[in-house]
């Protein structure tokens, strides 16, 4: 069951249906789009993600994933899986247009890499970005991902993988909260 988290400013939790509205919002925002998947895609394939949220992914508890939420609002998206990509865990995460500039993004990857570490049991944590998406590859290199390699997409385009691994300093923190 995918745990509710909080950071100083944003409460993640699992999405319940009345979500729909702005999970699609989200999702059909060319600005997030196309950092997201295969890029903008159908209003109805966004609505049938959602869904698929409550028919697969929660009922059968496959991942963690989360309506990412600030003053009570819906203002992005967040989850933890498994990938082949990587042979391990990856964080996906997306806000909203008017979340960003704010050291949010920060904020909510920060707080999957530390559930993937002390919640998941996690040694490392991966993250794939479209090479041309500086905002989020600066955001990672910041909070310590380090690039692995970069994966040639059927479209042409780039695709970075990152690695954060479990430090010293992230098991103290563990250490402290346990």
């Amino acid at each position: 069951m995918t745990p509710t988290l909080r950071t100083e400013r944003l409460l993640l939790e699992p999405y319940v249906p009345e979500d729909e509205e702005g999970f699609v919002a989200l999702f059909q925002d060319t600005g997030v789009s196309q950092w997201m998947g295969d890029g903008p895609a159908p209003e109805a394939a966004h609505r049938a993600l959602f869904g698929r949220l409550f028919t697969k992914v929660y009922a059968q508890d496959l991942f963690d994933v989360w309506a990412v939420r600030r003053d009570g609002l819906l203002v992005g998206h967040a989850e933890i899986k498994t990938t082949d990509v990587a042979q391990g865990h990856e964080i996906v995460y997306a806000l909203a247009p008017t979340a960003w500039g704010v050291g949010l993004g920060t904020e909510l990857a920060e707080a999957i890499v530390a559930h993937g570490f002390a919640t998941l049991g996690l040694t490392e944590v991966y993250a794939t970005v479209a090479a041309p998406n500086k905002a989020s590859l600066t955001l990672l290199d910041r909070i310590g991902f380090e690039h692995v390699r970069d994966i040639v997409e059927d479209d042409g385009g780039t695709t970075r993988m990152l690695v954060r691994r479990l430090t010293a300093n992230d098991k103290s923190a563990l250490a402290r909260q346990g």
